[in-house]
């Protein structure tokens, strides 16, 4: 794949009669200008002639979006929630890091004056969860597990090895058959990945 071609508002990019013009491009006197500063993109769709578009690299940038199952690395604990850093929305990894909060309330759906969220989350558990909220000013994603498939998917054991669920709520070293509870989430195969 050849590097993409880098452009600036009102460049030549080609004549009318090589391509079509797309998004991002103006047609004047027989040719194709650029309208931004982007990245050309030339795309043929079963068309006669190539489409020419012009394209923001800060467009292809996924953001987090409320109702988006967000894959996430948990980086602190205490008693009221735990931080994560968003590392996937679906399947698609982000080029920039998000922080996250999950709050003791959005851990599960059920008896929620009873979560511990030492009982839940440990620092370094990836985590299946969905993104609620936007958040407050400090630009924290507010996440929640309270779903069957939402909640911890990988987790390491204090001997280091993954651990391997074996409820809703605990989890077990194949080392040391040491048990750990965890918020374990039901993965559905759409999540999985071969």
């Amino acid at each position: 794949m050849s590097p993409m071609k880098l452009c600036v508002p009102g460049e030549s990019l080609c004549s009318e009669g090589d391509c079509n013009p797309g998004a991002g491009v103006y047609l004047r006197h027989g040719y194709i200008y650029s309208s931004l500063a982007g990245f050309v993109l030339k795309t043929t769709e079963g068309e006669k002639l190539p489409v020419i578009s012009v394209v923001r690299e800060t467009e292809a940038q996924l953001l987090p979006d409320v109702g988006a199952i967000v894959t996430c690395k948990v980086t602190s604990t205490n008693p009221r929630f735990a931080k994560v850093h968003i590392l996937y929305v679906g399947s698609t990894p982000l080029k920039d890091r998000f922080r996250g909060t999950i709050r003791k309330e959005d851990v599960r759906a059920t008896e929620k004056d009873k979560v511990e969220i030492y009982k839940s989350f440990r620092t370094g558990d990836i985590v299946l969860a969905k993104v609620i909220s936007l958040g407050d000013i400090q630009s924290n994603y507010l996440l929640t597990t309270a779903e069957n498939e939402l909640g911890v998917v990988v987790a390491h054991s204090e001997a280091g090895a993954q651990m391997i669920p074996i409820s809703w709520c605990e989890m077990q070293c194949p080392l040391t058959h040491a048990k750990e509870f965890r918020k374990v989430a039901r993965v559905q195969p759409e999540y999985l990945e071969a």
